[in-house]
């Protein structure tokens, strides 16, 4: 079994779920009555360009949104992007180009500039803890503390910043964590046992446990964890915790995590372990800001 998760790439599943956030996002910005503003001030046999243009440095991510507002709002406009996800952004880059019936282009401008702003702010966030690393080995993963319903939208902006994208969700990984342990304890079931039972109860999938100090983690290893998270530690007990795993099973990776900031992460990357995962990247990110540029 290797440790890796599934990296969310822009699939069926993925634009699925952009198309229903799309939905909502039209929903509650036209309402009933639609923008009354470009009804009332805008002819409809107006023709327009507009580009979508970055203020500030960044990474781009969720470029292929716009599309999909377009074709969810029935707009007649297309959409011609000139970057791909994943390059990098400066103030003034042109994302792409908007064209069609002026209405259509100010009916879908702020839904297309809200969706795109934050899936970029969570590309960009990743890039400057993907940078803090520095030298090191260490990857840096996302969490599941996600925005609801945005979940695969935000893992692949991560993936565009150039980190590694952790379980999509309680589906396709085990993950023993101190509440599932508190539990188990109840039942007079060991750490090492309940890794062993995920084992026979979920074969195939990754079994991944946490542990708050060096004795659990002593205690898990001989039960063939394929990654073991080591919760909130100090540097020291990291690096003790790399040299414990390295003498008894260095075939399992060690997942650090716990309040880890950008001015933390370079320490913690040197210490030996193989991942660092970083909720902030997802729930701490600031929109980019764009904006839409009349042609």
């Amino acid at each position: 079994m290797t440790a890796n998760f599934q990296t969310v790439e822009w699939d069926e599943a993925l634009i699925q779920d952009c198309r229903e956030l799309v939905r909502l996002a039209l929903r509650e910005d036209l309402g009933d009555a639609g923008d009354v503003t470009s009804l009332a001030v805008v002819g409809a046999e107006r023709r327009g360009k507009a580009a979508v243009v970055s203020r500030q440095r960044g990474v781009l991510a969720g470029g292929r949104v716009a599309t999909i507002v377009l074709e969810e709002a029935g707009a007649d406009a297309s959409w011609q992007p000139t970057l791909d996800d994943g390059d990098t952004l400066e103030p003034g880059s042109v994302v792409g180009t908007l064209e069609g019936a002026a209405r259509d282009l100010l009916r879908c401008e702020r839904v297309t500039l809200n969706l795109m702003s934050r899936l970029c702010g969570v590309a960009t966030l990743t890039r400057r803890y993907v940078e803090a690393v520095g030298p090191s080995r260490a990857a840096v993963y996302d969490t599941r503390k996600t925005t609801p319903g945005w979940r695969r939208l935000e893992k692949h902006a991560v993936h565009c910043g150039g980190g590694h994208n952790h379980r999509t969700g309680l589906f396709d990984a085990v993950m023993i964590k101190d509440n599932h342990l508190a539990l188990a304890d109840q039942a007079g079931m060991t750490p090492a046992e309940a890794v062993r039972r995920a084992r026979e109860q979920q074969p195939g999938r990754v079994i991944e446990v946490e542990v708050d100090s060096l004795d659990q983690l002593s205690g898990v290893l001989p039960a063939g964890p394929d990654i073991v998270l080591l919760d909130n530690m100090t540097l020291d007990q990291l690096r003790e915790a790399v040299a414990v795993r390295n003498a008894g099973a260095p075939g399992v990776v060690l997942e650090a995590s716990g309040g880890v900031r950008l001015d933390t992460i370079g320490a913690i990357a040197t210490t030996g372990v193989d991942r660092i995962s970083v909720g902030a990247l997802t729930h701490s990110a600031i929109g980019l800001d764009l904006g839409l540029d009349w042609l």
